[in-house]
């Protein structure tokens, strides 16, 4: 799934699923998808501490439901599935616990963005991050998934459940809003 992420080990989904050799597979597992799970959900966030936290929950809930992984799913996928769901439902969180609306979501992902002091990067790429926080949230996902994680659209359908032609359609619009931000604050 992406540059990223690796392919599905056989070997791995059967020592998850085998009671004795259950955590030492898990340890591989977050050795294996922390850090590109990390970027997907810090691209949503902004915030290194609040992404830092959001992976803690996905790998503790895959951890809590690993008996219901039946392998239908690749492991990257379902492992992406909880990250986004934690991810997005920490943003209505936070859009509740600020009182934002989801224009004033934009301005405070840009702000976070801007006090950033994790991430040290040219100005071009701050301003891509920028342009990216003002798209709706789907197609800020569906932006992160394709162009960082050069996500197939077949794997995207899996984890987001929207059609392949919705997705491309959703990541066409993104790029255009990207283009027209950039040709607006030259």
């Amino acid at each position: 799934m992406g540059k990223e992420f690796v392919k599905d080990d056989p070997e791995l989904i059967a020592r998850l699923r085998d009671p004795a050799g259950c955590r030492d597979a898990f340890c591989e597992v977050i050795k294996l998808y922390g850090e590109p799970l990390y970027w997907q959900i810090r691209r949503m966030v902004e915030s290194h501490e609040d992404a830092d936290d959001l992976l803690q929950n996905t790998f503790m809930k895959a951890w809590s439901s690993i008996e219901n992984f039946r392998g239908d799913a690749k492991l990257s996928t379902w492992l992406y599935k909880i990250a986004i769901n934690e991810s997005i439902s920490f943003l209505a969180r936070e859009r509740k616990r600020l009182n934002l609306s989801l224009d004033d979501e934009e301005s405070h992902l840009v702000n976070l963005i801007e006090a950033d002091t994790f991430i040290d990067g040219d100005e071009l790429a701050l301003k891509l991050r920028k342009a990216i926080a003002t798209l709706p949230e789907k197609q800020r996902i569906v932006f992160n998934m394709r162009y960082y994680d050069e996500m197939k659209y077949e794997d995207m359908s899996e984890v987001l459940g929207t059609s392949v032609g919705a997705l491309k359609a959703s990541y066409h619009l993104a790029a255009k809003k990207i283009e027209q931000y950039f040709a607006d604050n030259d």
